[in-house]
């Protein structure tokens, strides 16, 4: 393996790229981020959480699918639309509650196949598609959606309290495929029994309410470090990752592996008395958890392979978004 060329493509890749628009959204819109006051984390999470009172917060996420998707596979983009915002709601810990949409469509041949993908998701993940909005004629085809949860305020996991010292976990559930349209598509919840795909999330929840768990995030369109330099960026926190501690399918390669999207997948961090509970829980639920490496007091995410290094992200060179 060519472990620079490896670097270059996690650097490069277009999930990590895109994500640089994130900091001038949070900057025009972080004065009127809490303007009720019941907001109990910054701007920069997975989810938001609202103080709703009784030791309780609601949880809201929202997700926009790729146009890439929409217009190769609009089913997958309707499964897919409810899998990525229960992840969200997971990733926090809490409990996925109920979703709203809003559609654009020009092309009414995919209509009906978005929306059978949207139905799938909610019988799959057991959680309801509650309303919307549809612009029947829109001028391009988009679909984005809304979801709320609920968790315990005390016990919300969030990514802007990872600590020096912490142990990173990547934890993926690795029986899965690529999805035969999209290889970075890590496809683990499709064909399994809805009750397992519905464990996978309460078992998050369950070791944050059990405080397993000091901070995370699901692992998203910027691949697994990528998404992990996320949370570090939110945290102010640096890390250093042994590349070989990242649980794989060995079918797939590293460039590929590392920038994939799968179905079920997280980045912890957490004490190391802790570490291996965590990863004898989420066994039982078909979720490989992995020590790969700790959380420094830096702004470098560093990434070990045999007797090479590298510094895969920078705060102050290459960050994927920066939040300060």
């Amino acid at each position: 393996m060519d472990f620079e060329n490896l670097v270059k493509s996690i650097q490069e890749f277009k999930g990590v790229s895109r994500k640089s628009s994130i900091d001038n959204v949070i900057s025009l819109l972080k004065e009127s981020y809490n303007v009720s006051g019941n907001v109990v984390i910054d701007i920069g999470d997975d989810a938001s959480a609202i103080d709703i009172g009784n030791n309780q917060v609601m949880l809201i996420a929202a997700d926009g699918i790729w146009g890439d998707i929409m217009n190769v596979n609009p089913y997958w983009a309707g499964y897919c639309s409810v899998l990525v915002n229960v992840n969200d709601i997971a990733a926090m810990g809490g409990k996925p509650l109920a979703m709203v949409n809003i559609m654009s469509i020009s092309n009414d041949e995919i209509y009906e196949d978005l929306l059978n993908g949207i139905k799938d998701g909610c019988l799959k993940f057991g959680v309801p598609m509650v309303g919307g909005h549809l612009h029947p004629d829109g001028e391009v085809d988009s679909l984005g959606v809304a979801i709320v949860g609920i968790a315990q305020k005390d016990k919300i996991i969030t990514s802007f309290a990872a600590e020096e010292g912490d142990k990173v976990i990547v934890a993926i559930d690795l029986d899965g495929k690529p999805h035969e349209m999209f290889s970075l598509n890590w496809d683990t919840t499709y064909d399994k029994d809805a009750q397992l795909v519905r464990d996978q999330i309460t078992a998050v929840q369950y070791l944050a309410e059990n405080d397993y768990i000091k901070s995370g995030k699901d692992i998203s369109n910027p691949g697994i470090l990528g998404t992990l330099e996320m949370l570090l960026e939110t945290s102010r926190k640096g890390a250093v990752v042994n590349l070989e501690d990242i649980p794989r399918n060995e079918s797939v390669s590293w460039e590929d592996w590392l920038r994939s999207y799968p179905g079920s997948g997280f980045v912890f961090t957490t004490t190391e008395d802790k570490c291996e509970y965590v990863k004898e829980y989420l066994a039982r639920y078909s979720i490989e958890a992995e020590v790969v490496g700790e959380v420094t007091d830096s702004n470098s995410l560093i990434l070990n392979y045999q007797d090479q290094q590298a510094e895969v992200f920078n705060q102050d060179k290459n960050p994927v978004f920066i939040f300060r």
